[in-house]
């Protein structure tokens, strides 16, 4: 029987995420034009039809995530999962933040890091402003708002796009192992919130994460401790040399790293996940939309690299990963398309 009431209650959660969203994005840009007006930035107006088709894009998402729950995939407890301490800790302090990126953008200041950032031992590519974010990734201030930026910036829908991974995810594990055991990697898990989306969907399976920053994997731990589970593995490394002996695991994810990598590097951390993913287990990637499925949304690709400085965009909404993934040795490549997302669902052969 449809469960209405938990229907209705989660529709209306997400309508209040989608208004606060828009509401601080109107309310941003609006003081940003009288206080900083953009120099550097360049963007293409959205007319009121693809408006139109971006929010049936983002109801078709919802409803997608809602039918998930209801047939079993998590728990619909996920659905509602909200980070309030840290959106009441941390919202004033990302406004306070907001004049500083303003001021990085309007110089064109992509590297600048704070004198206290040891940035050594980091690969070039990743000493980025991405987002134009204070200390890139590289401090606690940027892991602590990157959660709530980035929800405000899809509008109250980041979560519901890294959860499309699940489904496959599990499907992929309990091919391998029924009972629902076995081990998980999230490849970039950044602040863990990907992480706890598996652990309550796979509550049986040992999961890990690695990520690159100190700071995000501190953030992670903290995230992840909320809850009395079993904690995932945390390890701080380049996904492009995982640390890990191959055919460790029988699923590994990653959720919005490639478009923040390099071509080579995109085609490095692909090879290392079949490498550690055990044959016949199952490789998920989410991350943005890209050119050759959405066409129609072309000007929304081409906006986001100068707006929120995204140096390696551009050449990530035309590259072919299903190549990518079909040349390290992945087969059955299939891929799916919710919102602003795509999705690369692939099996290393057994």
């Amino acid at each position: 029987m449809p469960d209405t009431l938990t229907k209705l209650a989660y529709q209306t959660f997400q309508q209040g995420k989608s208004f606060f969203g828009l509401t601080h994005k109107t309310v941003s840009a609006q003081l940003l034009q009288m206080v900083s007006p953009p120099k550097a930035i360049q963007s293409k107006p959205l007319d009121p039809d693809l408006l139109r088709l971006i929010y049936g894009r983002m109801e078709t998402l919802l409803e997608t995530d809602w039918q998930d729950a209801e047939a079993g995939v998590y728990p619909k407890d996920l659905l509602f999962d909200n980070p309030w301490d840290d959106f009441f800790r941390y919202y004033p302090l990302m406004c306070l933040d907001t004049p500083m990126i303003w001021d990085r953008a309007n110089n064109r200041e992509y590297h600048r890091f704070d004198s206290d950032i040891d940035t050594s031992g980091y690969p070039k590519y990743y000493l980025q402003n991405f987002h134009h974010q204070t200390n890139g990734y590289l401090s606690d201030l940027s892991a602590n708002l990157y959660d709530l930026q980035v929800e405000i910036l899809f509008n109250g829908t980041a979560d519901a796009m890294r959860r499309r991974i699940l489904a496959p995810l599990k499907q992929g594990l309990m091919a391998l192992s029924p009972s629902g055991g076995g081990k998980v990697l999230d490849i970039a898990c950044g602040t863990g919130r990907t992480l706890n989306m598996i652990r309550e969907t796979l509550p049986k399976a040992s999961l890990y994460g690695v990520d690159l920053s100190p700071a995000y994997l501190r953030k992670a731990n903290q995230t992840l401790s909320q809850k009395p589970s079993v904690l995932p593995q945390l390890v701080q490394a380049n996904a492009e040399s995982l640390p890990f002996v191959d055919n460790y695991f029988e699923a590994t994810a990653s959720v919005f790293l490639f478009h923040e990598l390099p071509a080579a590097a995109r085609q490095n951390v692909i090879n290392e996940a079949f490498r550690v993913t055990q044959p016949g287990g199952t490789f998920v990637i989410c991350d943005s939309i890209q050119v050759s499925d959405s066409p129609e949304l072309k000007v929304t690709m081409e906006n986001f690299p100068s707006l929120f400085h995204e140096p390696y965009y551009r050449h990530y909404v035309t590259d072919d990963l299903n190549v990518r993934l079909s040349e390290a040795g992945f087969e059955a490549v299939t891929n799916q398309v919710h919102f602003m997302s795509k999705y690369w669902i692939c099996r290393k052969p057994a």
